[in-house]
């Protein structure tokens, strides 16, 4: 059971999403499938993304985790990130959202 845990946590960590202290108190909570209602919260979001015109597809990623919603990725201003942000925190069942969208400097 614990190499599942460890193999997690690797590949978490590895995308720098969570720490591993945050992976560990979900899989505490939740088991290693993650809370009740995540995987439908990454969906929401994904799908309010997708409407949003002012947002590139497939920029920004997005995790759920204990309905906590983490978001990562390139976009090209901060309005974008303000809309990706304002869009994750309508999902009906969202406690908080981490963002570490940042703003591509392409072009420069």
């Amino acid at each position: 059971m614990r190499m599942p845990l460890c193999a997690a946590a690797f590949a978490v960590i590895l995308t720098g999403t969570l720490s591993g202290c945050a992976l560990y108190n979900t899989y505490e909570q939740c088991g290693l499938h993650g809370c009740p209602g995540d995987a439908q919260i990454t969906a929401a979001v994904l799908l309010r993304f997708s409407e949003q015109p002012d947002l590139e597809p497939n920029v920004v990623y997005v995790q759920t985790l204990n309905h906590v919603v983490y978001l990562r990725g390139l976009v090209s201003s901060g309005l974008e990130i303000d809309t990706a942000e304002s869009l994750a925190r309508s999902v009906p069942g969202v406690k908080s959202v981490v963002s570490s969208i940042g703003v591509s400097t392409a072009g420069w």
